[in-house]
């Protein structure tokens, strides 16, 4: 049974899965995008992060970037997923696999992915710091919320 291209699962992501979806014959290069949890932001400490999906929106937005990057890149193939709940420093949060049948094709298709997650995407990010936590994003204020808006903090 083939997996679906476009995911949001709460479990640790298996990277070769994701490059597995998008492996082929025709393809010359595959680029992969690992967005993990980093230490640092802006000199503030991140003890974990938070993912919040609207999970079918998120689906439905991710396949549509796969759509977006086919009508740009016509050869490339495109495979994402994000995962949810909560994130350890160094967890993997996405993994973007886009194959073409060169590789400057699959390395700005897969830059667009991530700019584009960003942008349409309504997954939410919240930071936890020693001193308290913010939700991250600029989805917050573009997205319909089914069971209402995160919360939005500030630093208690």
């Amino acid at each position: 049974m083939n997996k679906p291209l476009f995911e949001v699962i709460d479990q640790p992501i298996d990277v070769q899965e994701v490059i597995d979806k998008v492996v082929r014959r025709e393809a010359g290069a595959v680029t992969t995008f690992i967005g993990t949890v980093r230490e640092f932001t802006k000199g503030k400490r991140t003890l974990y992060l938070e993912y919040q999906a609207y999970e079918a929106m998120a689906v439905k937005m991710l396949a549509k970037i796969g759509t977006e990057i086919q009508e740009r890149w016509p050869d490339a193939k495109t495979a994402i997923t994000h995962r949810t709940g909560r994130l350890d420093i160094s967890d993997i949060a996405v993994v973007i696999a886009v194959s073409t049948p060169h590789r400057k094709d699959a390395y700005d298709a897969n830059e667009y992915a991530i700019e584009r997650i960003k942008q349409i995407v309504p997954i939410w990010k919240k930071e936890h710091w020693e001193d308290g936590d913010l939700w991250i994003g600029d989805q917050l204020e573009q997205t319909p919320y089914p069971t209402g808006k995160p919360e939005m903090e500030e630093n208690k």
